[in-house]
């Protein structure tokens, strides 16, 4: 079966796209490992099926390649920006995703904004380290830098131990850089690091501002470029969040599944 695709990415975290909204076929595990398999497939970070929905504007369907479900905040935008292109929504849309409803603007040419829904409790461990859910589980820890240490190790060692070994999570090394915070994440489902994390961003952004005590905006580095996060903070919990970065359309093309 011949599958047409568009690539997308969002800060270097790529996505497959498909419009599936006439497409009458089930994606199995092993088509999503597939489609995003960097040797024997196209290559990306996830799998975006969008479809309709009577409510909003669409239902993106992410999938992480190892055919997991979650939430995704880098391949929201994406999304939100392939609908755009494609006649599906304006700038100003509402979708559904696979952790609820969500707001979404496309700021310039560039730019796209979503919501991360709320409230957002960040919860502080002994050792200083942090875990919160911004749509997907994540561990935040705060380091001295990004580089004189084994990354994939440390996650790994976090990821697969007792606590998380069986349902996942998402981990985070970040760095105060004053101005701004950098970072690097390791996600579950592609069990290895990726250039950036929409999600884990946001996580990253929500512990320094816990760690901190601001109440404004944060801009976050990754490896694939800068997003920005804003809140509020009432009652200690993170309401109004945002996230917002590039997006860009990369290429389309056509896959024999």
């Amino acid at each position: 079966m011949i599958i047409n695709f568009f690539k997308y990415q969002g800060t270097g975290n790529d996505f497959v796209i498909i419009d599936a909204r006439k497409l009458k076929y089930d994606f199995s595990n092993t088509d999503v490992a597939k489609l995003c398999n960097r040797k024997f497939g196209i290559g990306s970070d996830g799998l975006i099926l969008i479809k309709d929905h009577k409510d909003v504007d669409f239902e993106m369907q992410f999938y992480n390649p190892d055919g997991t479900m979650s939430f995704c905040g880098n391949g929201s935008r994406c999304a939100v920006l392939f609908c755009f292109h494609n006649g599906l929504c304006r700038k100003k849309s509402t979708f559904l995703t696979n952790d609820g409803f969500h707001t979404a603007e496309i700021m310039d040419t560039e730019n796209v904004r979503i919501n991360i829904l709320s409230p957002i409790k960040v919860n502080q461990f002994e050792n200083g380290d942090f875990q919160t859910n911004t749509g997907s589980p994540h561990y935040v820890r705060f380091v001295k830098d990004l580089v004189n240490f084994d990354f994939l190790e440390e996650c790994k060692s976090i990821r697969y131990n007792n606590s998380y070994k069986k349902e996942g999570i998402n981990v985070n090394m970040v760095v105060d850089n004053e101005s701004e915070i950098e970072m690097r994440t390791y996600e579950r489902g592609v069990e290895n690091e990726t250039l950036s994390c929409g999600s884990g961003v946001t996580a990253a952004a929500l512990s320094f501002a816990f760690l901190k005590n601001k109440e404004s905006s944060i801009n976050v580095r990754t490896k694939g470029g800068v997003l920005k996060v804003d809140f509020s903070l009432q009652n200690g919990h993170f309401e109004e969040v945002y996230l917002t970065g590039p997006a860009q359309y990369v290429y389309r093309g056509e896959f024999d599944l």
